[in-house]
């Protein structure tokens, strides 16, 4: 039995009860056996400024560790006024520079954006890809995932409760799983 990918959650809302950090709670039961999920909180990076880079705060340094040692990136977000959450941005900013040292370069991921309104946070996930083509991150193109309507998704306990979207996360994940083996560097045997 090969080690299942490693695959680090972003959760682009703080807040606790959040609908996106339901989802990605959720996701962690519809995965295949070929992934493991991990949500990496991004709450507590300090915002980006480039004076900093050559004495990194040590909250980057290990944010930065953590992204490396990922196979790979799942990014699960609202949508903040047709883009992404000013959070997300900074911790991809965090996890871009200094120039030349990416942590992303490569890693194959994918988008998921919650939203309780009705096109599922469309601009959000769109303009998150943007980002992806400059940070060379090949992002699952197919199928796109925009859930729409998210308040009404969840029981009382944050459970998914919508059987069509749980078979919908369940295919996403599955083509996810197989999108990061064909995009991943080899690994070295043991």
């Amino acid at each position: 039995m090969t080690t299942p990918r490693d695959v680090a959650v972003l959760v682009g809302s703080l807040r606790k009860e959040s609908l996106n950090r339901k989802m990605a709670n959720n996701l962690r039961e519809l995965t295949p056996a070929s992934m493991t999920l991990e949500i990496v909180e991004i709450g507590q990076l300090p915002l980006y400024n480039q004076d900093v880079e050559t004495d990194l705060p040590q909250a980057w340094a290990t944010f930065r560790q953590r992204i490396k040692r990922a196979d790979a990136v799942l990014f699960v977000t609202p949508e903040y006024n047709r883009s992404v959450p000013g959070v997300l941005k900074n911790a991809i900013d965090v996890g871009s520079r200094p120039s030349g040292q990416s942590v992303w370069s490569g890693k194959p991921c994918g988008v998921i954006s919650v939203s309780p309104g009705a096109i599922g946070g469309y601009g959000a996930n769109h303009h998150l890809r943007q980002s992806f083509v400059f940070l060379d991150m090949p992002a699952l193109q197919q199928p796109e995932a925009y859930i729409g309507a998210a308040a009404g998704l969840f029981d009382e306990q944050g459970k998914l409760a919508n059987d069509s979207t749980r078979t919908f996360l369940k295919k996403y994940l599955e083509t996810f799983a197989n999108w990061i083996e064909r995009n991943s560097p080899a690994r070295a045997l043991p």
